[in-house]
């Protein structure tokens, strides 16, 4: 979930929702992985080897290396290579155990991770990624997955439903365009959006895996108005670039929402889910 079209990559942005994130995380899906994780041979002077992608700056880093044993190194995945300076300096420097986590980043397109190029990594990590690929984007991502017989733990995909205390009438209009606006075609790629969680469960489990998924909501009022207001201008506006003729509308909803949050009688329930796709072994390999 973005702040609007032209801010959802934006330092400010990522900021202002890191708390959020990190408390919305399922760390449900932390125990299988973990079980996952050490049931492989780990070389013991290489530790974990596992890429963030779309790194921004680098809060999916910053939340799992303390929850994970062992030595670790990140390669971060981003196409802004400022955002990518930003999370390589700031990971952790140690694990849940206390081994040495260390970085480096890679500036480029996502589109090349193949399995050749994902062989030897341990895991895959993104935050708030999946609903901004295409059915083709993660088709390939559970292939090179696959492929490499590495996990995936895609957290924060949004799942198209909001709820706004005190409810409004206009509340399920806006919603609706704003799911349709994360459907869109943007420069010729078609967003899943809502459809992403359900477009990866099938994409992995063709490939074997098996996928564990769990809810990840944002709850916002209270200390995170100032999230919660950049959300609003954000959830508004998009769903007033679908559906134009909800601008007359939506204009006086807004203030009035963003009034109510300025005295903290709002409070917002953003749904989002994580997923953790394991692979299994193949019949005889083990």
């Amino acid at each position: 979930m973005s702040a609007g079209d032209d801010s959802r990559f934006a330092p400010e942005w990522l900021e202002l929702r890191e708390r959020a994130d990190a408390a919305a995380r399922a760390p449900g899906l932390l125990r299988p992985l973990r079980t996952w994780l050490s049931g492989r041979a780990v070389a013991q002077d290489r530790g974990l080897v596992i890429r963030d992608l779309g790194c921004g700056t680098g809060s999916m880093g910053r939340w799992l290396a303390v929850r994970l044993p062992g030595p670790q190194h990140w390669i971060l995945h981003d196409h802004d290579a400022a955002l990518l300076a930003r999370a390589e300096c700031r990971l952790p420097a140690s694990a849940r155990d206390g081994s040495p986590v260390t970085a480096t980043a890679e500036h480029g397109d996502l589109a090349r991770l193949t399995a050749d190029a994902l062989v030897g990594t341990s895991l895959v990590t993104a935050s708030a990624l999946l609903d901004l690929l295409t059915a083709d984007e993660v088709r390939a991502l559970a292939a090179a997955c696959a492929g490499a017989g590495c996990p995936a733990l895609l957290a924060l995909s949004v799942a198209g439903r909001v709820e706004l205390t005190p409810s409004d009438p206009l509340d399920a209009e806006i919603g609706a365009a704003f799911n349709d606006h994360q459907r869109r075609t943007d420069r010729g790629r078609r967003l899943l959006g809502p459809d992403a969680v359900a477009a990866a469960t099938d994409a992995f489990e063709r490939h074997g895996a098996m996928v564990h998924v769990q809810p990840s909501p944002w709850r916002l009022g209270g200390p995170e108005d100032a999230l919660t207001a950049e959300w609003l201008r954000g959830w508004v506006g998009a769903a007033c670039a679908q559906r134009p003729d909800l601008a007359p509308r939506a204009a006086p909803y807004l203030r009035e929402r963003l009034s109510a949050c300025a005295v903290g009688e709002l409070s917002v329930m953003v749904q989002h889910t994580d997923l953790l796709a394991l692979p299994q072994p193949l019949p005889g390999s083990g």
